[in-house]
C-alpha cells in the first residue's frame, strides 16, 4: 500500500502532465523540486507541509477544471475582439458587414 506521501506526490504529477502544453511531458526541473518538498515532508512528519501540498494538489485540480469548464462556456475567450464582434453577430442570425481599408497616400 502506497504511503499518503506517494499518494499526493502522483496526484500532483498526473495534473502537472494533464496541464503540460506538450501531452505528458512533465517538467524534471518541477517534479525533482517537487519530490524533494514531499521528501522533507515525509522525513520530518511535519502536518504543516502536507497540508500545503495537499492543497497544491487541490489547486492544480481546480485549476484543471475551471479552465475545462472556461472554454465549454466561454468558447469566444481565445478569440481576439474582432472575431468575438463576428462571432456574436453570427450567433444572432447578422452578417458584419466587410470592412474596406483604404490606402494612405494613393
Amino acid at each position: 500500500m502506497l504511503s499518503k506521501h506517494a499518494i499526493v506526490y502522483r496526484g500532483i504529477l498526473r495534473e502537472l502532465s494533464k496541464a503540460a502544453v506538450t501531452p505528458r511531458k512533465t517538467n524534471q526541473i518541477v517534479a525533482t523540486r517537487l519530490r524533494s518538498i514531499i521528501e522533507k515532508a515525509r522525513q520530518s512528519d511535519s502536518p504543516t507541509i502536507f497540508q500545503d501540498v495537499q492543497n497544491t494538489l487541490l489547486f492544480l485540480r481546480s485549476q484543471r477544471e475551471y479552465k475545462l469548464l472556461l472554454e465549454r462556456y466561454n468558447p469566444l475567450i481565445d478569440l481576439t475582439a474582432e472575431e468575438r464582434i463576428q462571432a456574436t453577430a453570427r450567433r444572432v442570425g447578422l452578417n458584419m458587414p466587410i470592412t474596406h481599408t483604404t490606402e494612405r497616400g494613393q
